[in-house]
């Protein structure tokens, strides 16, 4: 069997039972896999298992049978603030290091379903962060551009998973460091209710609010991770029975900021990608609800601005008062703070989180869950080092209030702006609806049908074979009024056009707002030398009679003639006389005719 890139749960155990696979290959390709990839990127870990202990770990699964494990063979990472036996733990702290006995809980779990853990990743040290640079083991990136940041603090565990190096990854989440990493890197973020995991042999950030979470490919995936792991541990002090309430799976309510709440810090692709994301949740039987963020963005403050801080400094106080100088200088200056509370502040904290509970408690009468974006936008690891607490506190606008509310939540994509990067939405209820919460943020990404991880670039790279039409079609890339959705998309169904694929032009492609059209258009221009982001075209594929009919209705100043996509295939599209297309606004920054429209 040729292993897919992306390591899903469901194909790698189909092939070992069909016997096409085995733990032993699998072991080699993981291996092969990361030392590859660690040419790109050196910094997604800490620790790995040795080769030989990996392939003594599946040998004896083969002397199992695959049936009767429902992790048979599943290669996984862990974060590196979680107990591993024989490798040490550092929550990426040198000094702080230690070689636990035993593996945490959930790890003992997953193993005993058959799982292999691979090694343990980076982090921002002590759990500290939501960008992924506060470690001296290096700083991982986003997998689609060096540049931007893999965000944090589960860094190497997202960046494991989604290029492609193991099928699934633990991470921990307190302010949202399970979720904005998956935005990051198109794939998907399962947070579990509070103490649904048990977080034995974890070092707590805040022990009261600390989750550990699921990176995989997956709702599906993510899901069954946790099913397995979840169960109630006595040596874990905020330990619960994951006790499942339903949520509606067929038609609900969703909560969605309104317009003035909504903050992308200036992206206006990101905006728009939350827009499709609104509407795209409604095709799948839910109804938006415009909910109050206020109470929300206050919980959000207690966490990081707060007296919440000081249960930072309780998890490590020893460490701290005899190694601080060890310690990295951002995350040494948050914990700093700490010292500035009183126990009076902390328990008025206390008081107002709960006060707060009761607030957001009443908005689930309006709604069954939220929609919200999983981070305004991607920073860059310059902007992280000229701003190291505002680039952070930018990430958690829409993630620090979940624990403190009792909250579960499942980050997901939600497609990928102009500039290639990702963009991701979070499905947010309440505790213990984590298993259908999972299904309906399932739902959402498989209606997507957007390629996950890193395997999207291969997607891309690949489209020129796969955007091949068969002898007698033609490819039809349209840009403005026949896109789905739009005033002149009938033209395209009257003649049973089929949706091949939704991608960009190359990059020196201008559109224009084509003045006083009817119904609304644009122009689209080639300009030679102009180097931009591409613009979002959707390639459908009609037979040539439909494609002759179908030219023959286009009016002036419109015609038909070749683009090129950003992958270089030549494709069939409309192009505009330049003269009337530079009379209209240009609106090539906004990344395509959807943007601009649902933005305006």
């Amino acid at each position: 069997m040729t292993v897919p890139n992306m390591l899903q749960i469901t194909s790698l155990l189909s092939a070992y039972r069909a016997g096409t696979l085995t733990p032993t290959n699998m072991v080699h390709d993981v291996i092969a896999r990361i030392d590859a990839y660690t040419t790109k990127d050196p910094a997604v870990w800490i620790s790995r298992v040795s080769a030989e202990k990996l392939l003594a770990r599946a040998a004896e699964l083969e002397k199992e049978t695959a049936t009767d494990l429902p992790l048979y063979g599943i290669p996984f990472a862990v974060k590196d603030n979680i107990n591993v036996a024989g490798l040490p733990t550092t929550a990426a702290c040198p000094a702080f290091a230690y070689y636990p006995q035993e593996s945490a809980e959930v790890v003992q779990r997953l193993e005993a379903a058959g799982a292999i853990v691979i090694g343990k990743t980076n982090l921002d040290q002590f759990a500290t962060g939501l960008v992924g640079m506060r470690s001296p083991y290096g700083q991982p990136h986003c997998v689609f551009n060096p540049e931007y940041v893999s965000g944090g603090s589960s860094s190497g565990s997202a960046v494991a998973v989604s290029a492609g190096l193991v099928s699934f990854a633990l991470g921990t989440d307190t302010a949202g460091s399970g979720r904005v990493p998956a935005a990051f890197n198109n794939i998907v973020g399962l947070k579990p209710s509070r103490g649904a995991l048990s977080t034995y042999g974890l070092v707590p950030a805040c022990e009261s609010l600390d989750c550990i979470s699921v990176f995989a490919g997956s709702t599906a995936d993510a899901w069954e991770v946790e099913h397995i792991a979840a169960a109630p541990d006595a040596r874990a002090p905020y330990s619960r029975t994951l006790d499942a309430r339903p949520l509606p799976l067929t038609t609900f309510r969703f909560g969605v900021l309104k317009k003035e709440d909504q903050f992308f810090d200036g992206n206006t692709a990101n905006a728009a990608l939350y827009a499709r994301a609104i509407h795209l949740l409604e095709q799948i039987g839910g109804t938006p609800v415009e909910l109050d963020f206020a109470p929300l963005k206050e919980t959000a403050a207690l966490l990081y601005s707060g007296p919440f801080v000081v249960e930072r400094l309780a998890a490590i106080k020893d460490f701290y008062s005899n190694h601080r100088q060890d310690m990295d200088p951002t995350v040494g200056s948050i914990i700093d703070g700490a010292k500035n509370y009183t126990a009076t502040d902390v328990f008025e904290g206390i008081y107002r989180q709960h006060s707060l509970q009761q607030v957001a408690q009443r908005m689930w009468a309006d709604f069954d869950i939220m929609l919200l974006p999983t981070a305004p936008r991607i920073v860059t690891k310059q902007e992280v080092m000229e701003q190291p607490i505002a680039a952070n506190s930018l990430l958690g606008a829409y993630t620090n209030f979940v624990n403190l509310l009792d909250m579960a939540a499942c980050a997901v994509p939600a497609g990928f702006a102009p500039d290639g990067l990702p963009f991701g939405v979070t499905f947010i209820a309440p505790a213990f609806t984590d298993k259908d919460l999972a299904a309906l943020a399932g739902r959402f990404h498989n209606a997507l049908d957007e390629a996950i991880g890193a395997a999207r670039t291969d997607k891309l790279a690949s489209k020129a074979d796969d955007n091949t039409p068969p002898h007698g079609r033609v490819l039809l890339a349209v840009v403005g009024a026949h896109l789905k959705g739009f005033p002149l998309h009938w033209q395209l169904e009257q003649e049973h056009a089929v949706l091949r694929s939704t991608t960009r032009t190359a990059p020196d492609y201008r559109l224009f707002a084509l003045p006083n059209a009817t119904p609304p258009k644009p122009g689209l221009v080639r300009e030679q030398g102009f180097k931009g982001n591409g613009l979002e075209v959707e390639v459908y594929e009609l037979d040539a009679a439909g494609f002759g009919r179908f030219v023959a209705s286009v009016p002036q100043p419109m015609s038909i003639g070749r683009i090129t996509l950003e992958d270089g295939q030549e494709v069939c599209g409309f192009l505009c006389s330049e003269a009337v297309a530079r009379s209209g606004a240009d609106i090539t920054e906004t990344g395509g005719w959807r943007y601009y429209m649902q933005t305006r």
